[in-house]
């Protein structure tokens, strides 16, 4: 497995805990800051997509 970029959000001021991202070939990752090597998520790239979506349309 290739390594990963992790990537907080934009919206998170740096050297703050946040929910971070990655891009995998087939998957995306969400960890937390927090806990650089505890466990992540994984979401298909059209779930995260229909997440984005949704949460645009709520304003987050």
């Amino acid at each position: 497995m290739q390594p990963v970029t992790w990537q907080k959000s934009t919206y998170s001021p740096n050297g703050s805990n946040c929910v971070e991202i990655a891009n995998a070939p087939t998957t995306i990752l969400v960890r937390d800051s927090k806990t650089l090597h505890g466990p992540h998520l994984t979401f298909p790239p059209s779930a995260w997509a229909d997440f984005l979506s949704h949460a645009a349309k709520l304003g987050l």
